[in-house]
């Protein structure tokens, strides 16, 4: 029987090169000379903290690193911007978290949104990931279309793909 696992990964090493080319393009930038702007990958934790001295200055680097995710192919989703925090002398710190795997709410989500396609799929909640098993690979293609099309807040894998 044909099957795929829906899995959601995060490629580090990706991210951190995210990460460094927003650093250069920040210090690059004329508007952003002589400020305290810190943009600080943690691998280990999964964080990304975030300092800008205001409002303005928060949005022009959040646009920074999601085209420099963009460039490197990873989905902006991986980054839950969290809540704004006060630092020192006035200044916006965000603590943000890269986002892997899928919860178990998603997962349900997902085994719903393929047992409502009206074709005779199964699928299995293993751990973090979803088997979806099918007669044959062109339902499979329209589960994966299918899922797609959905809007969740992680980005979601196909791979594992079995004939």
């Amino acid at each position: 029987m044909p099957s795929f696992d829906v899995v959601s990964k995060l490629d580090l090493q990706k991210v951190d090169n995210a990460i460094n080319v927003a650093n250069r393009k920040i210090a690059q930038r004329y508007d952003f000379k002589s400020l305290h702007i810190l943009l600080e990958l943690n691998k280990k934790d999964k964080t990304l903290k975030v300092e800008v001295p205001d409002e303005m200055k928060l949005k022009a680097v959040q646009e920074i690193v999601v085209s420099s995710l963009m460039d490197q192919g990873v989905s902006p989703k991986v980054v839950d911007w969290g809540k704004q925090e006060e630092a020192s002398l006035g200044a916006i710190r965000l603590n943000c978290k890269l986002q892997e795997g899928l919860d178990r709410e998603l997962t349900k989500k997902i085994t719903t949104t393929v047992k409502e396609t009206g074709k005779k799929m199964k699928a299995q909640i293993q751990g973090d990931q979803v088997r979806v098993e099918g007669k044959s690979i062109d339902e499979l293609q329209e589960v994966i279309a299918k899922l797609k099309a959905m809007d969740l807040p992680v980005p979601l894998q196909f791979e594992n793909m079995k004939r």
